[in-house]
């Protein structure tokens, strides 16, 4: 990638900061999606409050990691993934052992992928169907899903007379609802949000990308944390604090049915927060955004290290902020899984995933909500399709380049960029067609993801060590967080990869 050289003096007051923050932005529309809305919802189903914890550490310990990437991007003028292809060890066909573990990790993305369009196809089928028979399935599904909660709620209430009753009519609503035909609603929004997207991803530049990242995301974030406040009016739902205690004090809760919902939290952790494929391609975003040209190329000048030394505060910035944001949502999301569709016994899975995941509203708001709930959830998982997408064409388009594959030119890139955002977007809908199960998908993504960090890990101590400009250097107590993201990232691929041995070894 060309780095022009029109620099530019960084900002100088918090304010004027603010300005030029918007990779960040974009991380955070892409985070508060599978991460958030599918799998931290159901670690909190699963798991209750016990594993709130380790759903906050994860979101905490990337940030180090993410800045320490980003800084060794717009300092040297790299790709992100030219920078990982320098990290010592084994070499494949010209390539280091971090560009094939990338090309691993890529393949499971975007089945994960596949997953976020289902989930975007259910929200647009159960809010706006497009047949009869869709209008039909709605109408059955949401009388059994009112059934259901209100059975649960007499349950916890201690009015087992109206449970009984509601349990039968639940009963009644399963066996009408199994005689019904299979909509082909899904499957036609499937195909729809699949082509609007290779087209708005074909004309799509950083100034749109960062725009609609800043629409889809805001509004369902500010009514999943109202909804949580609002929680606590409710004495059927309000979240006690020695629940809440519960879930900050570590500790691992007992297995269900024979299946740990560890196991499904640390599939989650490669993927709430900033995952190991949000870490690679944001400083893509920060090329874009142009804090690498705004530096200037590299050389022995004081203007160029106060350069700098400017716009890296103004890019650690854009990081803590978007992790703020994320991690309030990630813990919003958490609290409302473990309250409702916990204390429900609900598991968002399969073609129903986003109608039991519209469950955690319908007891705060009351059943109109539901309707509301399918728009922010199309938002927020439109959001991620539409960033992951751009992100992982990005990056696939520089591994094509340092594979020697692609012209390595300014005017080939952004070609193949378009190119590969389009076939993106249609793969994506084949596999959403194919498996249509978006939680199974999701979550096989997020266990090569927490393999994946251990690789990052290494990366990021490398560039800090081996790679990193003497004028440049951190602090001590930037290091000692650095050394934790490390640590942690190690933890959890290491903990990832003893579980799928157990399982493994259990069959």
């Amino acid at each position: 990638m060309t780095q022009e050289t029109e620099t530019s003096a960084p900002p100088k007051t918090f304010w004027e900061s603010l300005a030029h923050l918007g990779p960040g932005i974009i991380l955070a529309s892409s985070i508060v999606g599978s991460g958030e809305l599918i799998a931290t919802t159901t670690v909190g189903a699963e798991a209750g409050f016990a594993l709130l914890w380790l759903i906050v550490i994860g979101c905490a310990i990337k940030v180090a990691a993410q800045v320490e990437i980003g800084r060794n991007t717009v300092t040297w003028g790299r790709t992100p993934l030219a920078a990982f292809d320098r990290v010592p060890g084994p070499r494949i066909g010209g390539r280091n052992w971090i560009y094939w573990g990338w090309a691993a990790m890529t393949l499971l993305i975007v089945v994960q992928q596949g997953g976020i369009v289902a989930g975007v196809a259910q929200s647009l089928a159960a809010g706006v169907p497009l047949t009869a028979d869709g209008r039909a399935y709605n109408d059955a599904h949401n009388a059994m899903a009112a059934a259901e909660v209100e059975a649960a709620v007499a349950q916890r209430q201690g009015n087992f007379e109206l449970a009984d009753a509601a349990t039968a009519r639940l009963a009644d609503l399963t066996a009408r609802a199994s005689e019904l035909p299979d909509p082909s609603d899904v499957a036609l929004w499937t195909v729809l949000v699949g082509v609007v997207t290779a087209v708005l991803l074909a004309v799509s530049q950083y100034w749109l990308i960062e725009r609609v990242s800043i629409i889809l995301v805001g509004t369902f974030t500010l009514m999943t944390i109202l909804a949580v406040v609002l929680l606590q009016a409710d004495p059927t739902w309000a979240i006690s604090s020695a629940e809440f205690i519960s879930g900050v004090v570590p500790s691992i809760p007992p297995a269900t049915n024979g299946q740990s919902p560890i196991t499904t939290a640390l599939a989650a952790l490669g993927i709430i927060g900033v995952g190991a494929a949000e870490l690679m391609f944001y400083p893509y975003w920060c090329l874009e955004k142009g804090y690498a040209k705004a530096i200037g190329p590299r050389n022995e000048s004081q203007a160029w290290t106060a350069r700098a030394r400017g716009w890296l505060r103004v890019m650690q910035l854009d990081a803590w902020g978007s992790m703020v944001v994320y991690t309030v949502v990630t813990i919003a999301f958490y609290l409302l899984g473990a309250a409702t569709l916990g204390r429900l016994g609900l598991r968002p899975a399969g073609s129903e995933m986003v109608r039991t995941l519209g469950q955690m509203y319908v007891p705060i708001f009351g059943e109109w909500v539901r309707e509301v709930f399918l728009l922010g959830a199309f938002a927020v998982l439109y959001s991620t399709f539409f960033v992951a997408a751009a992100g992982n064409a990005r990056l696939i388009t520089d591994g094509l380049i340092l594979s020697g594959r692609l012209n390595p030119s300014d005017a080939s890139r952004a070609t193949w960029v378009r190119r590969l955002s389009m076939v993106w977007a249609l793969v994506a809908m084949g596999l959403a067609l194919f498996f249509n199960n978006p939680v199974a998908m999701v979550l096989a993504s997020g266990i090569a993801q927490a393999i994946m960090l251990a690789a990052l890990a290494v990366a990021v101590l490398f560039f800090r060590y081996r790679d990193l400009d003497p004028r440049l250097l951190p602090t001590r107590a930037w290091d000692v967080l650095l050394w934790i993201s490390a640590g942690g990232f190690f933890i959890i691929a290491g903990w990832t990869i003893w579980q799928k041995i157990g399982d493994v070894l259990a069959r």
